[in-house]
């Protein structure tokens, strides 16, 4: 109920927004002008408008905060463009039109002073500039949303990205500009989901362009290679129990991986030991190895110009087994260091050992 309403006062934002904006900008320094030395008091129905639009501005906040197909850079183009244009056309035209008015009317300049709007947009644009020049050209945070590259990262980490890992991009349509290093085997990488661009998932990087794949019993075959791996046991932490937890050497980078092979009935149900609000847990059950696996793959060549990505979490990430190879077009940075840790759905709050952590 409480998001239902949220969601519907961010879209009052827009129409109430546009309102305000026209009156302080244009409207209401000619009503100061008039009323000079005194001060008019707003209309009742603009007071009611800049009465509601702080709430409004609140819900609007929110809600681009919850939504999974947020384009933070889209949001800093839109102010970035909005607030400088505001402050270049008060600053060249508006501004000497409000003085001139005040000087034809007999008054000082104080009598039509700067518009609220015009303030704000002067304080908001360069940081958005700033701040959209640091995200598309440098480093980027990214949320964790699910366990699906588990235990290399849990859900609730904020990482930070590397946009210039494989070059430069210009913000929303995602072009690159200027190359750099291509992508290696094994770098987690932060990618536009090729089904739905307007959401980023990340996965680690298994198959590169002519790479022949083979998913078999939760174990990589690269050109006919499998990839090396250790036994490390088994892995329990209340929501996941008996998994097999393994340690995998991709290229470089050497990181942990879960998997199983077999997921008991329990998997369909919450398990009480669990500390996070799952709707589900999983556990696994001793299997003998020979049956096919979910997620196993028969060998398949990665297309030129794609990638081939795999979730940590071998039997829970939605990955290329499913959804198909990665353009390189799509690819957004290299994730490389965790910032933070703290997931809503996770009693005990944040888990400060991860700050700091490098991906691996």
């Amino acid at each position: 109920m409480l998001m239902q309403l949220i969601e519907i006062l961010a879209w009052l934002l827009v129409p109430v927004g546009l309102v305000a904006l026209v009156d302080d900008w244009f409207l209401r320094p000619r009503r100061r002008l008039l009323a000079h030395p005194g001060h008019p008091p707003d209309p009742a129905f603009l007071r009611a408008v800049y009465g509601v639009l702080p709430v409004l501005v609140c819900a609007g906040v929110v809600r681009l905060l919850r939504s999974d197909r947020l384009d933070f850079s889209l949001v800093l183009v839109v102010v970035s463009t909005v607030s400088g244009i505001v402050y270049g056309v008060d600053a060249l035209l508006l501004r000497r039109l409000r003085n001139k008015s005040a000087a034809q009317a007999g008054k000082p300049v104080m009598a039509s002073p700067e518009p609220g709007i015009v303030d704000y947009a002067r304080s908001f644009f360069p940081v958005a500039l700033a701040v959209l020049v640091l995200r598309t050209f440098v480093f980027e945070p990214f949320r964790i949303p699910s366990d699906s590259m588990m235990p290399t990262l849990f859900a609730g980490d904020f990482i930070v990205v590397n946009k210039f890992a494989y070059g430069l991009r210009l913000p929303v349509i995602n072009t690159r500009i200027v190359a750099n290093e291509d992508p290696k085997r094994g770098d987690v990488i932060v990618f536009r989901f090729p089904p739905d661009p307007a959401i980023n998932y990340i996965k680690r990087l298994v198959g590169l362009p002519g790479d022949h794949v083979k998913i078999q019993g939760d174990q990589i075959y690269i050109n006919g290679q499998v990839a090396p791996w250790q036994d490390l046991g088994g892995y329990s932490d209340g929501c996941y129990q008996g998994m097999q937890w393994s340690r995998e050497t991709l290229g470089e980078h050497q990181h942990e991986t879960l998997s199983c092979h077999t997921l008991g009935d329990l998997a369909t149900t919450p398990l009480p030991s669990c500390n996070r609000n799952m709707d589900r847990g999983y556990v696994c059950l001793a299997d003998p190895p020979g049956g096919p696996d979910r997620g196993d793959i028969i060998e398949i060549e990665v297309p030129a110009g794609h990638y081939f990505m795999i979730g940590d979490n071998r039997d829970n990430s939605a990955d290329s087994r499913y959804f198909g190879f990665v353009p390189e077009a799509n690819l957004i940075g290299k994730a490389q260091r965790i910032w933070f840790n703290w997931d809503l759905q996770r009693s005990g709050g944040p888990i400060w050992g991860r700050v700091g952590k490098r991906i691996d």
